[in-house]
């Protein structure tokens, strides 16, 4: 069986990866950014491509009691590094490919990439997977808190693995989630990079 070289890659540099970042700034950040989405307490989300979990205690600080969320990375070590951050009873963690989650349909009510989406072989059958584990109307945001071009620019200037793992421009990315099953709500590509997409209601 053919190992993706990403995965080995992020498992390479996921004990360095908190270190990149001033975690208290980012912190605010993505806290700030989840209550714009519209989190609410009850919710099953899905962080997916959760690295070592900041998203994830992020969405978890939005949540009551009832909610639940559930980490998924390719990268064996940046979920342990994750499930060893975020120690709360109302986080799962899973080892798994964006193009097939081993969770059933229509099961979450949102799901979000943040800082993820351009290291997904096949940008298609991975919205298209996500709008089956999604509920009716359930909500997708893919999400950088940087422009594009600078997300491009990083990944050109790492080279190996993630060297052509560009993220494409917001229309061409609704475009495919439009594909997919989704209408899009919004698409920002500015100095920060979104495309929100509402699930299309099933028949």
């Amino acid at each position: 069986m053919t190992i993706d070289p990403r995965r080995a890659y992020f498992d390479g540099i996921a004990d360095r990866w908190d270190g990149w970042d001033d975690l208290d700034s980012p912190g605010f950040t993505l806290r700030e950014g989840l209550r714009g989405f519209g989190v609410e307490a009850g919710e099953r989300a899905v962080d997916l491509g959760c690295g070592t979990g900041n998203l994830t205690a992020a969405i978890l600080a939005l949540l009551g009691d009832a909610g639940r969320v559930v980490a998924v990375d390719f990268s064996p070590r940046m979920i342990a590094l994750a499930a060893e951050k975020v120690r709360d009873g109302r986080a799962s963690f899973l080892v798994a490919d964006a193009a097939g989650l081993p969770l059933a349909g229509g099961s979450v009510d949102r799901i979000v990439c943040y800082s993820t989406w351009p290291h997904f072989t096949d940008h298609l059958a991975a919205a298209r997977e996500l709008a089956r584990v999604l509920r009716p109307g359930g909500m997708l945001h893919v999400w950088h808190t940087s422009s594009r071009e600078t997300i491009n620019g990083i990944h050109v200037e790492a080279g190996g693995p993630v060297g052509a793992d560009l993220l494409p421009p917001a229309n061409e990315l609704a475009a495919v989630v439009e594909r997919a099953g989704f209408t899009v709500t919004e698409a920002i590509d500015a100095e920060r990079y979104l495309v929100s997409a509402r699930r299309t209601e099933r028949s």
